[in-house]
């Protein structure tokens, strides 16, 4: 087995917030069992609440059980994208643009369902209830999600998060014998990046973290130098 990989400083981890960016284009190269043990240690670190660890993966790779797995979930990501793309109007406005930034993110979002079958992994974050759904659960799950792709990029690969899953749920869940207590909270493709990592583009912290008063900048809140920020109301630091 792989040692695991040595501890990161505090400016590594940073730098690896700041570039873990959504990854949907990937190559053919398999993830080592290895590294999906690394980067999966990662996920079963997280907090949850009263660290019940409530949470739950289901890994899929390359077996005739995952291929089919992924071809029940394609079909909703092609449904779920489809109903997007038009509602949202990314084939008008400025996504007639084909070098607009929405042009773009049609193209990357079209590639990704088309080519879903074909992703190296797909992992299926669960959530195992212990009481009745509550709006405040997903903070039992999303934080070993986020773990998982900040361990995905630390090791060179890359992933997304989507609810894919939602538009499949009965047969997904008839499939892969997923009780009925156990919530689908969310698919999670993962791979090495055919492009490249971050850094990821935001809006100024200036517009997001408020000081004493809503709406006004901490006077901290400023972005370190060289950050790719969106247009927002105090713009770049």
């Amino acid at each position: 087995m792989a040692s695991m990989p040595s501890p990161v400083t505090i400016p590594e981890m940073l730098d690896g917030l700041a570039s873990t960016r959504a990854i949907r284009r990937y190559t053919d190269e398999p993830i080592p069992d290895e590294t999906l043990r690394d980067i999966l240690f990662a996920a079963t670190r997280a907090p949850s609440g009263s660290n019940r660890q409530p949470f739950r993966f289901m890994v899929f790779t390359d077996s005739e059980r995952s291929a089919r797995t992924k071809a029940i979930i394609a079909e909703g990501a092609r449904r779920l994208w489809d109903a997007k793309r038009a509602d949202d109007g990314y084939d008008s406005g400025s996504g007639a643009d084909v070098a607009s930034p929405k042009a773009r993110m049609a193209r990357t979002m079209q590639h990704y369902v088309d080519h879903f079958e074909s992703v190296p992994v797909l992992v299926l974050a669960c959530l195992v209830r212990y009481r009745e759904p509550s709006p405040f659960e997903g903070a039992s799950v999303y934080p070993a999600c986020q773990n998982l792709l900040l361990g995905a990029r630390a090791l060179g690969y890359g992933g997304v998060l989507t609810g894919f899953q939602g538009l499949v749920e009965p047969e997904l869940r008839s499939f892969l014998g997923i009780p009925d207590e156990v919530a689908l909270s969310a698919t999670i493709t993962l791979g090495r990046p055919a492009g490249s990592h971050g850094p990821v583009r935001r809006r100024p912290m200036g517009d997001l973290v408020f000081g004493d008063e809503w709406g006004e900048r901490a006077d901290w809140a400023i972005d370190p130098e060289g950050t790719s920020v969106m247009p927002g109301r105090f713009g770049p630091a």
